[in-house]
């Protein structure tokens, strides 16, 4: 992807060749112009940065809607933001959901233990309940793996 810089700022972003041979009709350029005769059209690319470390549970992350000059190449950043109470109360809807999804799967792969004709030893009857309960646990809906119980 390209930039396109007029007077020292970004005119026009993202750009890409076709545009330049676009708002250029009567110019042929090469099939792959070089940077160097990108450059004498006011064009540059662009990289994209690595996006940065946040925390998934309060923060996220947004790339910027214009490319910066940093040390002479132009660069595609991103902001850390905050995440607004309602983002907030959605991801954790989400995470409580997913634990449920995954305590459900936990529970079904113990099913056939409770069939009239298997007798479920007291661990597995502990580990069920357990598996059912798992939402008054402390740490709901952030668990961690050790917050889980332990199939017998």
């Amino acid at each position: 992807m390209y930039v396109k810089i007029s007077n020292g700022a970004v005119d026009q972003y993202p750009y890409t060749v076709g545009n330049l041979r676009r708002d250029n009709p009567n110019t042929s350029f090469p099939k792959t112009p070089s940077a160097e005769m990108l450059a004498e059209w006011g064009v540059y690319p662009v990289t994209v940065e690595a996006a940065p470390s946040f925390n998934v549970s309060t923060q996220k992350i947004a790339p910027q809607t214009t490319p910066n000059l940093v040390d002479g190449s132009w660069v595609l950043t991103y902001s850390v933001i905050d995440k607004t109470q309602d983002e907030l109360d959605a991801y954790e809807i989400k995470r409580a959901e997913n634990n449920r999804v995954d305590r459900n799967e936990k529970l079904s792969e113990t099913d056939f233990y409770a069939l009239s004709d298997v007798t479920m030893s007291a661990e597995m009857t502990a580990y069920r309940q357990a598996l059912r309960d798992i939402t008054s646990h402390a740490n709901w809906p952030h668990l961690e793996e050790a917050d889980w119980p332990t199939k017998p």
